[in-house]
């Protein structure tokens, strides 16, 4: 469940994009996985913070590790953070390149907030268009 302290922060358009949290006199922007996104700032720092953030990430490729030697080149699904009445959950699905023909992707249940083993992709991992190495 959320902390009562963490204040939402959304866009113009009213999605969320964030929270806010106290961290002594200052305030620690968290993006919508749960992760800290910025060092301890003032108030409008932080709404900065999670406005350059913002959601379009989103939509990028990440990488999950754990599930199998190699980390598997994925995209988010849905993404509800933990509230009075339920947990939180990050559900991610294997890349399928968009690829509507194709069987649907398999699917990742993790909690919210996300882990670490959830990260953005690297240069070095994986395109997921080689076959062998």
């Amino acid at each position: 469940m959320l902390p009562d302290d963490w204040t939402p922060h959304r866009r113009d358009d009213g999605e969320l994009v964030g929270w806010i949290r106290p961290e002594g006199n200052d305030r620690v922007a968290v993006d919508v996985l749960g992760r800290v996104a910025s060092d301890p700032v003032d108030w409008l720092e932080a709404e900065a913070a999670l406005e350059a953030v913002g959601l379009s990430w989103l939509a990028d490729v990440w990488m999950l590790e754990g599930e199998t030697a190699d980390p598997l080149r994925v995209r988010f699904v849905e993404v509800t953070p933990s509230d009075a009445d339920r947990a939180g959950r990050v559900v991610v699905k294997l890349d399928d390149f968009g690829d509507m023909q194709r069987p649907s992707a398999e699917q990742f249940t993790l909690p919210w907030p996300a882990p670490a083993r959830l990260r953005p992709a690297h240069a070095d991992d994986p395109d997921g268009r080689t076959l062998s190495r």
